[in-house]
Order: C-alpha cells, then structure tokens, then sequence
C-alpha cells in the first residue's frame, strides 16, 4: 500500500476514534455507535492482507486512552474483532449488506461481551441492559459505514 493509502485508512480510524469521544446529550450517550470498531471491520474486509490483527490492537489502545477504561480492554476486543474478521473475510464479502450487518452484529456482541467480561473480572458494577443498544445500532449504520468508506477507498484508490 503506498503512502497516501495508508494515510487514508489511518484518518478514517483517526475520525472513527473522534466520533466515538464526540460529546453527546446524556440520553443519546446509550446509543452511540461502536465507530472505531465499524471501521475497523471495513478497512479488514476491504484490505485483510494489510490491516488485520496488530492494528485492531493499535486502535484498541488508542481508544483505551481516550474513553479512560482499563488499559488493553479495547485493545483485546478489538485484535479479536480484527482476527476473526480478517479469517472470515472472504465469506463475508460475497455477503448482501443486510447480510454483512447481521454478521457485523455477531462481530459486534462479541467485542462487547468481552468489555463485559473485562468490566467484571475488574470488579466493575454490570452495566445496564441498554448497554446491549450499542451493538444493535452500529450493526444497523453498517450499511451506511460500508458504502461510505467504500467510496473514499475508491475515489482515493486505496489498495
């Protein structure tokens, strides 16, 4: 991947990552979107032989510094998200998008449930059942998250 590609993957995460501390009312604060991990699932499903494992780990950490949770806890859901990804890649693809949403969906749980288990194994209150509204909304913006950043792969030729 030449240089301009590379930057265009590393702005879009950086705007993912922006997204996910962007301030918002206490009532919409329960359904934000899982945006850093939306992208992240893309650039591996557009690029798994360049993005894959290590950099779910480098944004994972990043947003792990930039929420204040426990450092790493991102980080391992995020390598996960990013490895089974990239090892199912090529059936996801053939997928229509309501189809890739629904397996966004279980890429997305998974993250999630591994934050919970983090969460209790930390000794931390368990979070309230709206904490599972997360998933469920960044599943439904996929389809939007694909077309878009599909775009922005083509129009600046990234491969």
């Amino acid at each position: 991947m030449n240089g301009r590609g590379i930057s265009v993957v590393w702005m879009s995460l950086g705007v993912a990552l922006l997204l996910m501390i962007l301030p918002l009312p206490e009532w919409a604060r329960t359904f934000r979107p899982q945006w850093a991990v939306l992208v992240l699932i893309y650039w591996c499903l557009a690029l798994p032989h360049r993005i894959s494992v290590g950099t779910g780990f480098v944004l994972g950490l990043l947003l792990d510094v930039l929420t204040g949770t426990l450092l790493g806890q991102h980080a391992l859901g995020l390598s996960l998200v990013a490895y089974l990804t990239v090892q199912l890649h090529a059936r996801i693809r053939v997928f229509p998008l309501w189809q890739q949403a629904f397996a966004v969906l279980v890429l997305l749980v998974m993250e999630h449930m591994l934050s919970l288990w983090v969460m209790a194994a930390t000794g931390q209150a368990p979070p309230a059942l709206r904490y599972w509204a997360i998933p469920l909304v960044s599943a439904l913006l996929w389809p939007w998250v694909f077309v878009t950043l599909r775009n922005v792969r083509r129009r600046f030729k990234v491969t």
